[in-house]
């Protein structure tokens, strides 16, 4: 099982993009995803952008991932 994470496209720059993933801006490499733009959000894995996703999608699933990582949280308390 691999988990993807959705992220957005903020600059390209060659054969990497820097994204911002809910807050944290990284490099990833974008050689599975050679069409990818600017503002595109993309689902990464591993360091990779695999798959351009839309907008919709992204924002969903990126109120999921907040919604496991503050029932994590909460949980150590």
């Amino acid at each position: 099982m691999c988990l993807g994470v959705p992220a957005l496209v903020i600059k390209i720059e060659e054969d990497r993009a820097l994204v911002d993933v809910m807050g944290s801006r990284m490099h990833v490499g974008t050689i599975f995803v050679p069409d990818v733009k600017v503002n595109d959000f993309v689902l990464l894995h591993a360091g990779q952008a695999m798959t351009i996703i839309d907008e919709e999608y992204a924002r969903e699933s990126i109120e999921e991932w907040r919604n496991v990582l503050d029932g994590r949280h909460e949980s150590f308390f």
